[in-house]
């Protein structure tokens, strides 16, 4: 046991900040303009809290301070001639303007060219907006923030985009989802290059899951739109105080006081949806805020939300946010 003050203040900082040992895997943190701070340090809290398996550094596109999307710059420890000794290199995220959107800096896609062949390239959330101009997503399945899904399809027809999960990986590109998408897809390096051991070990020392359940379609915000007051909207505003009930096409029909076929259509042309899949998104919808806020059984939750069956409840929350309704409540749910 170190008695010594300073003996165990640094052997205290040996264990947060191990020495890279030699050899270990280079990873460089490249920091855009506008980069976000938080996900800028996911890399080094991450990767390295392996035991010095990685040695993780910080560049810019020009050896210069970088302002971040807060009220503080920072300075990174290298320029980009670090990216051509790199094995991987991670693009955090950084403020995205319609016009760095459409036309990426040019100073950063010079220093991704410096990337040597056969490195790793990893995104964080708007990260991927800077691989995707430098054609490095063409014909490839990838994500980003849900937020921004729409933005990414119509700037990047050829990229394959799926706003429902926490990262996709490629094995020489990996993409991720907004902010704690970073952890996630650190801890899958980890797990990748070292095993299940060390990257449970890593997740611990952060304090964070190893893995996380689902998707991020459990985080996407889907609020309704407002019903008008003429149309379907009365009928969906009554149908929405009945979710417990059977509710057929019919009974909605005749509410509006339509033809089930001229309801059907108007439904449609209101809100892009048949009434059925309709109805079944806000049963849905409301089996969340129940998840969320009570402690129902699952059983009682399907039923005070119109599902037959706790069963037909899983199916459908599963295929949705790609959980089932125990694990949702354990995510937005805090213990009492």
């Amino acid at each position: 046991m170190l008695t010594d003050p300073a003996a165990r203040t640094a052997e205290l900082e040996r264990r947060m900040r191990p020495v890279p040992r030699p050899g270990a895997h280079r990873v460089v943190v490249l920091a855009l303009d506008g980069v976000y701070p938080f996900e800028l340090g996911i890399p080094h809290r991450v990767l390295g809290s392996a035991d010095g398996r990685y040695d993780v550094r910080s560049a810019s596109v020009d050896g210069h301070p970088v302002r971040t999307d807060s009220d503080l710059t920072v300075t990174p420890g290298h320029g980009p001639e670090v990216l051509a000794e790199a094995d991987t290199v991670v693009i955090p995220p950084y403020a995205v303007t319609a016009a760095s959107a459409v036309a990426a800096d040019p100073r950063a896609l010079a220093a991704l060219s410096r990337v040597r062949p056969g490195a790793r390239l990893v995104s964080i959330c708007t990260g991927a907006f800077l691989l995707a101009a430098a054609g490095l997503l063409d014909g490839r399945r990838a994500t980003t923030h849900w937020a921004l899904a729409d933005h990414f399809r119509e700037l990047f027809p050829e990229v394959e985009l799926d706003a429902g999960v926490l990262f996709v990986d490629h094995g020489d590109v990996l993409t991720s989802a907004g902010a704690a998408s970073g952890v996630d897809v650190c801890l899958h390096l980890v797990r990748q290059d070292h095993g299940s051991e060390v990257a449970n070990h890593v997740a611990r020392r952060c304090v964070v899951p190893p893995y996380r359940d689902g998707g991020q379609a459990q985080y996407i915000e889907q609020p309704l739109p407002p019903a008008s007051t003429a149309g379907t909207g009365p009928t969906r505003d009554w149908a929405l105080g009945r979710l417990a009930e059977p509710l057929s096409l019919d009974e909605m029909a005749a509410h509006a006081a339509m033809s089930t076929r001229t309801f059907a259509r108007r439904f449609r042309e209101e809100t892009g949806l048949s009434p059925g899949r309709w109805l079944t998104q806000q049963r849905l919808r409301r089996a969340q805020h129940l998840l969320e806020s009570s402690d129902l059984p699952v059983e009682r939750v399907a039923h005070e939300v119109g599902f037959a069956t706790a069963t037909s409840l899983r199916r459908h929350l599963a295929a949705r946010a790609g959980v089932a309704p125990s694990a949702y409540r354990r995510t937005f749910r805090a213990a009492e």
